[in-house]
């Protein structure tokens, strides 16, 4: 072989052939194996990459196409107490890859050591010489075409995130072909568009789409990994999602249309681990190049494991640094996406002492020209540390206090009142100022939801997590879901307890959509989308037909075909964040100050008692206070004044006078029908009654 441009990792298409290069810094030897079908039977050529610059072997191999299935075999040394597990029996997926072929099957020859059963039972110590061809995916050569991005630049105060599914979100919407539903292609369909559209959604955040795997363990409990939190490579979109043959194409294309309707798309990431678990797991790729430079560990073959999932990616190394810059400039340069939800950030954030969030991969996304354009949103903690507000601009970060604070407030102990006082839940309304300080109000992601958890409707319908699907025997998911499921756990035919859940779900979604901060809506809530009691739905059943009505009912998918109930909460989500929109968006750009203005006799955000009189510095810690309403000087003519009634009575509020307005229309009530919803409205000092667990939103107006 020639040598190949060394400049760029992977598989690199010239004219007359292609470029192969690949990081192994402490290997002996590489060897490029092309996989090619004659007469029926898939044959292996291996190459050697004799051509080698420091850690990169490469070379170019003329007359090789698109289309092409390769993987690697390394020599090196099989040492597992000094943390070396090179085994050149093992084919290795190329980590730079960008479309894979080909199942991974689950069996004892996937693992660089000698096991005895497809979840890697054995000797990690003893090296096993079966070969692993044919039974892990295939990396493919790819002809990759950059496309003109036209970036939207969605102001952060603009933005509203809706948390989604690729196969979930459109599997059972009929207006797209089957053959295209719960893809890629799916994302860009017009009445996915026209949904999110009408909503007001202006961001698509996606659950992660690179290359994934379910975890040995859970396919040997007859279960999928659903999420997709589990990669096996970092630049390959997930095949299955794709309704073509071409995913980099497809996704392409979905992601334009997207942007041509004014939908930014974010993608979940997940670099703080992969599918390859402890020093037991499958060798596919990462454990075969260097098992010492890509994974954290304590000693030898000692993994260091802060996320809960086996082993933690060593960012500390220039090499993984690297792959991951690399990475996020495929996605979003190529790709077209505008930003990125990092999966357990806190474990991309450290040094030897622990979290540091301007370790050298934080900074150089922060200061990276093209990277800290885009919405960065970091889940500030992993399962060995927790570093909300600690991340520096630009970075945004997933609030969850934000979501304690309000499940709280409507849904714990709510017939002994609000415990804490409302001052907590005052802080989270007006963008959470004691947390994020100088960094304004968008540095904070709102959400009440995500994947991870309870959904909105089963917040007000179970007590207790129903996690026995996942067969761990209810262990996994958080004990602490401050849910409330009002004397009855799951479904009911009671039409009050019915009623009052619907009532709760709308008042907790104005609390979220009225937020300073940036919303994040879950797939579904907008619907009253159950898990029945599932907190960690992470998992579905192996062989199951998951197209069935049964598997449908487990709540992994969004239902498109409505009650009216379901209507009733479509409508409300819209409602609010319209209100928001016209209303809101400009003025929690910047952290409110409270300071009356002299010339207007008004502060830009006050805080109200029952009786219309501001709130005095004794009243904030009163323990028996579950309701609250805020006054926001909104626009040049109008104000939003918003009532919240966490207690289990009604409760009269009185208007402010007249110096803050001169009428008050009130625009959305949680407890009524929008349907028949009449608005009322009321002079200074006039009196509305807000009934148990409701949210009016009241327009001010100073015309």
């Amino acid at each position: 072989m020639k040598p190949a441009d060394k400049r760029y990792l992977g598989a690199g298409l010239t004219e007359q052939g292609c470029n192969f290069a690949i990081w192994a810094a402490a290997a002996d030897a590489v060897e490029l194996c092309l996989f090619n079908e004659v007469n029926g039977t898939l044959m292996e050529t291996r190459f050697a990459l004799s051509h080698r610059d420091g850690p990169i072997f490469h070379g170019y191999l003329a007359g090789v196409r698109a289309g092409q299935r390769y993987g690697y075999r390394i020599y090196g040394p099989w040492d597992p107490a000094r943390g070396w597990r090179f085994n050149p029996n093992k084919l290795l997926i190329d980590p730079y890859a960008h479309k894979l072929e080909g199942e991974l099957i689950y069996c004892p020859e996937i693992y660089g050591h000698v096991a005895t059963d497809s979840t890697g039972a054995g000797d990690t110590s003893v090296m096993d010489t079966r070969d692993s061809a044919g039974k892990i995916p295939y990396s493919v050569v790819s002809d990759i075409h950059v496309p003109h991005i036209t970036r939207l630049n969605t102001p952060w105060r603009e933005t509203v995130i809706y948390e989604a599914h690729v196969k979930g979100l459109t599997q059972f919407n009929y207006d797209i072909p089957e053959a295209e539903r719960g893809t890629y292609k799916a994302l860009g369909h017009p009445s996915t568009i026209s949904y999110l559209k009408n909503l007001g959604i202006t961001a698509l955040e996606i659950l992660p789409i690179h290359a994934f795997e379910t975890e040995p363990a859970i396919h040997a409990r007859g279960r999928q990994n659903h999420w997709g939190y589990n990669a096996i490579a970092f630049t390959a979109p997930h095949r299955p999602y794709a309704a073509t043959a071409d995913p980099v194409r497809e996704l392409q294309e979905a992601v334009a249309q997207l942007h041509e309707a004014g939908i930014e798309v974010i993608l979940d990431v997940v670099y703080n681990h992969t599918f390859e678990g402890g020093p037991g797991g499958p060798t596919i790729s990462w454990r075969g190049i260097d098992s010492k430079s890509f994974y954290r560990r304590a000693s030898g073959d000692n993994y260091i494991d802060v996320t809960g999932c086996g082993n933690t990616v060593d960012v500390r190394r220039p090499i993984v640094h690297r792959m991951i810059i690399d990475s996020l400039y495929f996605w979003s340069e190529v790709i077209g996406v505008d930003g990125f939800r990092f999966d357990l950030a806190t474990a991309l954030a450290r040094n030897d002492q622990g979290i540091v969030t301007n370790t050298s991969l934080m900074m150089s996304l922060s200061s990276d020209p093209r990277l800290r354009e885009r919405k960065l949103i970091a889940e500030p903690w992993d399962v060995a540390g927790y570093a909300l507000g600690e991340f520096h601009h630009p970075w945004r970060e997933w609030n969850d206090h934000y979501r304690g604070s309000f499940r709280q407030f409507w849904l714990v102990n709510p017939s002994h009142g609000f415990t804490q006082g409302v001052g907590d839940v005052a802080s989270r309304l007006s963008g959470s100022h004691d947390i994020f300080n100088y960094r304004g109000p968008t540095s904070s992601i709102n959400f009440l939801t995500a994947h991870d958890g309870f959904t909105l409707n089963d917040l007000v319908s179970f007590n207790e997590k129903h996690n026995e699907p996942n067969g761990e025997d209810n262990r996994d998911g958080s004990d602490s879901n401050r849910s409330w499921n009002l004397g009855v756990e799951g479904p009911t035919d009671d039409p009050k307890i019915a009623e009052l859940r619907l009532r709760l779900q709308k008042s907790m979604l104005t609390s979220l959509i009225l937020s300073a901060g940036v919303p994040m809506l879950t797939m579904g809530d907008e619907v009253s989308r159950t898990q029945h009691g599932s907190n960690n739905a992470y998992s579905l059943p192996l062989d199951g037909d998951l197209l069935s009505a049964a598997a449908f009912s487990g709540g992994w998918a969004l239902n498109w075909e409505l009650d009216e109930r379901q209507r009733e909460l479509l409508e409300t989500v819209k409602t609010l964040i319209a209100i928001r929109r016209n209303y809101l968006a400009e003025v929690t750009k910047e952290f409110f100050t409270g300071d009356m203005d002299l010339g207007t006799n008004r502060k830009d955000l006050a805080w109200f008692r029952r009786n219309g009189e501001e709130m005095s510095h004794e009243t904030w810690g009163d323990p028996g206070r579950d309701h609250l309403a805020m006054y926001v000087d909104a626009t040049a003519n109008h104000a939003l004044f918003i009532v919240l009634n966490a207690d289990w009575g009604e409760n009269e509020f009185v208007m402010p006078p007249a110096n803050w307005g001169n009428s008050y229309r009130c625009i959305f009530d949680s407890s009524k029908d929008l349907t028949t919803f009449e608005p009322a409205i009321l002079a200074p000092g006039g009196k509305t009654v807000v009934l148990p667990h409701t949210a009016q939103v009241w327009l001010v107006n100073r015309e």
